[in-house]
């Protein structure tokens, strides 16, 4: 059996428990909510077209934000995105999210010094109040290697196909490399609590990350009992030379990208 059978294979086990899932979440009212960051071309939104492919279309949601308009820009930080937080029975995935503040437009100085450290003090307190009222939160960092991007840039410019993709801050991507590694470090290591944790996924190999993030949020998500031991009958464990909940100790040891 090829490889890219095995994936075809595993990829629609996963989608039809990913639907059994949601029936669950459905029917006992839960509030899904998964974040998606990562590097530029880490595979973002292939994971999430995956994960959505097959889920219920009006209680499945993929908010994808904007540049905030001039009054959205001087309202309260977070006040756009609490829009878009699920009500009971929705899952909502932020492909990307108010985390721009700490990536993004640190690097690119599209907000003050001062906001940045203001929401980086802020942030565990907003997550732990969204948790503490319902909120079923997963986080997920996609990380890939600095020749990896190079490549996945290059892909995206010469592919008609992609255009839609592509974005005037790819330029810069790697250029600002160590300043994008610097930002995710203080990010990462200053937002994971125990109420919202960061999971990081290396997603150099694309088809084993959108597996093990599928496979991550089932066995996180499923109810325990007989109800979810339905659900993960013969879901494979994540695994973790691939998926892993941040340690700071990522940083350093070879784990995350540098």
């Amino acid at each position: 059996m090829s490889k890219d059978r095995d994936y075809d294979e595993e990829l629609r086990d996963l989608q039809i428990a990913l639907i059994a899932l949601q029936k669950h979440a459905m029917d006992k009212q839960w509030k899904l909510l998964a974040i998606f960051e990562g590097r530029d071309a880490a595979g973002k939104d292939g994971a999430i077209a995956r994960i959505t492919e097959h889920l219920h279309r009006r209680q499945t949601i993929v908010a994808a934000l904007p540049k905030p308009s001039d009054r959205e820009a001087s309202e309260w930080y977070f006040q756009r995105y609490v829009e878009w937080l699920p009500a009971c029975g929705e899952a909502v995935i932020f492909n990307r999210s108010w985390y721009n503040r700490a990536g993004v437009e640190r690097v690119m100085g599209f907000s003050t010094p001062q906001q940045q450290e203001q929401f980086l003090r802020d942030v565990p307190g907003f997550e732990r109040m969204l948790v503490e009222n319902g909120m079923r939160l997963s986080k997920f960092w996609l990380d890939i290697g600095k020749d990896v991007q190079a490549e996945r840039l290059k892909a995206r410019r010469d592919d008609p196909l992609k255009a839609f993709k592509t974005s005037p801050l790819d330029a810069v991507a790697q250029e600002k490399w160590d300043d994008y590694t610097a930002a995710r470090d203080d990010m990462l290591t200053r937002t994971h609590t125990e109420a919202a944790p960061w999971v990081c996924v290396r997603a150099d190999h694309k088809k084993a990350a959108r597996l093990n993030i599928i496979r991550w949020l089932l066995h996180a998500a499923a109810p325990s009992g007989a109800a979810g031991k339905k659900i993960l009958k013969g879901v494979p464990e994540p695994d973790p030379e691939v998926i892993f909940r941040f340690e700071p100790a990522a940083l350093s040891d070879g784990r995350l990208a540098r």
